[in-house]
């Protein structure tokens, strides 16, 4: 089933955690297909082409632990480990791959659809001493929508992982190119970048502000825009030629920022730290506001 949260503005799509998408990459709990703003979509898909378009990324979203799932170094080869949003993944090798296909036992889910909003429950079993609850809230807003998370730590062990919102975008299907600029609130220094993947020469990288001088035919992705300094979370794209821009706020600090794309899709991505002892919990929140500009 697909939910749909929408008023004057917004229309927003959110699949239920056991329909389409079924891969061990990406969180099942709210899965944001779509998005539209004024009926002008700005959602995209990872590659265009897709042989299975249920193991893609697409619309808004996220992701626990892309560079070592929860528990994984731990986990023999032939066990099990934690995918947090997803469930138990069989460890099949000594190195953890985030687009690996990994055998899956998924974990509970309920969801619980309002008038405005959608909250979806994912309860963890417990395994080597992991286990958690993640909450998490998609609320429509006027002219945007928010995204609340609340992970419970109920197993033994503390959880050291952390996530982020994969955010593929394109505003009105427009290719990137020359209309994008997309801005962040710190200073962009390439020379503290940890991988800098520009084959084309495509992306421009000024002190705040990334354009493009043409359409990438090839993938590009610059890690740790931060260069490890906290920064506060957040960037905002602009298409000119639509005049329309989206802008996403995280309610916290960051010190790692990456940023992929190619000629179809814009990703910014803001990562969230999380340490959460036993039995603690945390909560944390992105905001993504969508306007028209001048």
């Amino acid at each position: 089933m697909t939910y749909i949260l929408k008023n004057k503005n917004l229309e927003i799509h959110i699949d239920d955690p056991h329909e389409n998408y079924n891969f061990s990459r990406f969180d099942w709990t709210g899965k944001i297909t779509s998005v539209k703003f004024q009926n002008k979509l700005l959602s995209s898909i990872e590659q265009t082409n897709p042989q299975n378009e249920n193991y893609l990324g697409k619309g808004f979203y996220n992701e626990f632990g892309i560079d070592s799932a929860l528990g994984f170094e731990e986990t023999e080869v032939g066990g099990w480990f934690h995918k947090i949003g997803v469930g138990l993944l069989k460890k099949d090798s000594s190195q953890y791959a985030f687009d690996a296909n990994y055998e899956i036992t998924p974990a509970e889910f309920e969801i619980f659809p309002k008038p405005n909003s959608v909250l979806i429950h994912c309860k963890s079993e417990a395994v080597n001493g992991y286990a958690y609850v993640l909450k998490k809230e998609i609320k429509l807003l006027e002219s945007g929508f928010s995204i609340t998370y609340h992970l419970q730590n109920t197993g033994k062990k503390d959880i050291a992982t952390e996530e982020y919102n994969h955010n593929f975008i394109a505003i009105n299907k427009a290719l990137i190119g020359t209309q994008y600029s997309l801005k962040f609130p710190f200073q962009l220094n390439l020379e503290l970048f940890d991988e800098f993947v520009n084959p084309e020469h495509k992306v421009s990288i000024g002190q705040h502000t990334i354009q493009f001088n043409s359409t990438p035919k090839k993938q590009f992705f610059f890690s740790n825009l931060t260069g490890s300094k906290n920064v506060n979370a957040a960037w905002e794209l602009v298409h000119h030629k639509s005049k329309i821009g989206i802008q996403e706020i995280g309610n916290f600090q960051t010190n790692k920022v990456n940023l992929w794309g190619w000629k179809h899709v814009i990703s910014p991505e803001l990562f969230f730290k999380i340490v959460v002892e036993s039995g603690q919990s945390t909560e944390w929140s992105r905001t993504y506001n969508i306007f028209e500009t001048k």
